[in-house]
């Protein structure tokens, strides 16, 4: 069974170092966004390095379980693993959805999209400042404008019936929410796929044991 992981917006595969998992995994390198592509068009160009000739899981980290669910909508994985993340629209704060509405983003200037490194902190609750900041500095910009605009007007309202979420209670982007199948990890943090990695991967070798004939 292979595994393919996708990291959340503005990060890369380095989240996926502290995690151990049971199965072959294959950690997906963003690529740039064409200018005005949907997230439903990026997903499938992403798509394109995962083979669908065997069976295999996704996992998706943040923005990047967006991304996940939309692949599983015409990849078909045996299983779906969204961590720190969201599978519907509704599932995502109000807040977001009424940016969404105003078409601001679109406005800001893109230099604007460097969030402090004190307040990165504080909203992805990171233990391992180290990590986040090396992330935040190889962020390509441009890339973050494309993924807030398409996390704050996704429109996905499908349930797969093959999606498992890993929701940290003390999450400030995305805290859990919705009637998909959900395990809470306790008082953990928008960026727990680092600093709660030992538990994460239990949780996803026992999720993915599950679907493996």
């Amino acid at each position: 069974m292979k595994v393919y992981g996708i990291s959340g917006l503005g990060a890369d595969k380095r989240v996926f170092n502290f995690i151990t998992l049971n199965y072959p995994f294959t950690p997906i390198d963003w690529i740039l966004p064409y200018k005005n592509e949907s997230i439903e068009e990026y997903s499938k160009r992403l798509s394109s390095i995962i083979d669908t000739e065997n069976d295999f899981c996704l996992i998706g980290v943040s923005f990047g379980g967006l991304i996940a669910t939309e692949m599983s909508k015409f990849l078909k994985p045996k299983i779906t693993i969204l961590i720190s993340s969201a599978h519907t629209k509704n599932e995502l704060k109000s807040i977001f959805k009424w940016f969404g509405k105003t078409k601001v983003i679109k406005l800001i200037p893109t230099f604007l999209f460097y969030p402090p490194k004190f307040i990165a902190s504080y909203l992805f609750g990171a233990k391992n400042n180290k990590l986040l900041n090396k992330i935040l500095d190889d962020t390509d910009l441009s890339f973050v404008k494309w993924a807030i605009h398409e996390l704050i007007n996704w429109k996905n309202t499908t349930q797969l019936k093959n999606v498992v979420k890993i929701n940290g209670t003390n999450d400030k982007l995305i805290p859990p929410k919705g009637t998909t199948k959900m395990i809470l990890i306790d008082k953990g943090e928008h960026f727990m796929i680092v600093d709660n990695a030992i538990e994460i991967s239990n949780l996803i070798n026992t999720e993915i044991k599950k679907v493996t004939f």
